[in-house]
């Protein structure tokens, strides 16, 4: 679904976001909901669960074949 959205940007911006949409073949407003859409991912993106220490510690502990089928050996 799609809103329209009006915002009050410095004009000299404004200019310079029709010019770099234009030279990139995309529209004004598809590179801002691009831009809203990658900035609130990150923001989702840091409300997860950090990896602890310890576990990043872990990593690589222990080294499996490239062909170990944990399915098999646990399942």
């Amino acid at each position: 679904m799609e809103t329209k959205l009006t915002l009050r940007l410095n004009e000299k911006v404004i200019e310079r976001a029709k010019i770099y949409a234009k030279n990139h073949k995309i529209s004004l407003s598809k590179m801002i909901e691009s831009y809203l859409d990658s900035l609130t991912t990150e923001i989702a993106e840091k409300d997860k669960a950090a990896i602890t220490p310890l576990v990043k510690s872990l990593s690589g502990v222990i080294d499996l074949p490239a062909d170990f089928d944990y399915k098999k050996e646990y399942g």
